[in-house]
């Protein structure tokens, strides 16, 4: 299959100016306010690819966002991964060596698995089990709407509903199914735990509206744990999808039965995908797939099947 080459409005500019930080671990700056606080992360480039988190982080950073109270800290993830970026293959980059939004279980961590990801997020981990709150900045490969992704827990919910924006919600019950998220670890992925953690998928990867997008949620994000003053707006409506199921890449024949890029809706039973002898079809009526693999790489995800979810079922303890 032939993929259309992708829009480039925005592309990677220079980091280099911001690799000393302040902190002692490179590509991370914090800014204390002195006055008690939470301590909010804003994290942008968990994959090297998705610009739009180096759009808001460099943003904060230039215009000399400071907190009122609490502490922010402001780190770019995967610098080397965005470093690699190549205008002919602009999708390869999203990694070099492993996914680093899959390996924060603390079993990943203390093992022995060796890699350029694996070993930023070792550095990394003093700075993500320091935060109170998380925003974990994403986008897609296609051009969908921007919605959030969080662990079904009220905590996360109550903050993305009353940001407001994005008005999708993508929850997860029951974790992603193919490895621990950046937003799930330590105590942000304890039901009984404390603390917030979110990710914004901002649109597709190049495009300025993703920057935008992006910006806005990490301005809200600390407006809303009181950081800076920022005006709230009325939330419009929200519509929630929960996560069903995560298929993965199995063999090299996996093939769509229509081209895709997210928010199809299948009725249940309906065939969505073959891989190889399996069949992957809808779980349930309405059944919604959200970010289906642009190109399917054997042990990567294909697609996550999703189910509307009433308001009344969207709050969980």
């Amino acid at each position: 299959m032939t993929l259309t080459p992708p829009l480039f409005e925005v592309l990677p500019r220079d980091l280099s100016a911001y690799r000393e930080g302040n902190t002692g671990i490179p590509y991370v700056h914090r800014f204390a306010s002195g006055q008690p606080g939470p301590h909010v992360l804003i994290n942008a480039l968990t994959h090297g690819n998705e610009i739009c988190g180096m759009v808001a982080a460099t943003h904060l950073l230039d215009s000399g966002v400071r907190p009122l109270k609490g502490t922010l800290t402001i780190s770019f993830a995967n610098v080397q991964a965005y470093e690699s970026f190549d205008e002919s293959r602009p999708f390869d980059s999203r990694q070099i060596d492993h996914n680093l939004n899959r390996v924060w279980s603390a079993a990943e961590l203390d093992g022995s698995l060796d890699s350029i990801e694996m070993r930023r997020a070792r550095e990394l981990r003093p700075v993500v089990a320091a935060a109170d709150h998380v925003l974990d900045i994403h986008s897609t490969s296609q051009d969908v709407e921007p919605f959030w992704v969080y662990p079904a827990y009220s905590r996360n919910t109550e903050v993305a509903c009353a940001i407001g924006r994005p008005g999708v919600h993508l929850l997860m019950p029951s974790g992603l199914g193919s490895g621990t998220p950046l937003i799930q670890h330590g105590r942000l992925g304890e039901a009984g735990g404390a603390g917030t953690g979110l990710v914004v998928e901002c649109g597709q990867h190049f495009l300025k509206s993703a920057g935008e997008v992006a910006t806005t949620a990490a301005l809200d994000f600390l407006g809303y744990f009181g950081l800076i003053e920022r005006e709230r707006p009325a939330p419009g409506p929200q519509r929630r999808y929960e996560l069903l199921q995560t298929c993965m890449v199995t063999t090299p024949e996996f093939r769509f039965t229509r081209p895709l890029v997210g928010f199809e809706v299948f009725a249940e039973g309906e065939l969505i995908a073959t891989d190889g002898a399996q069949e992957i079809r809808a779980l349930c009526d309405g059944c919604t797939v959200m970010m289906p693999t642009r190109a399917p790489i054997v042990g990567r995800e294909a697609v996550y099947l999703t189910r509307p979810v009433p308001r009344a079922l969207s709050l969980r303890s």
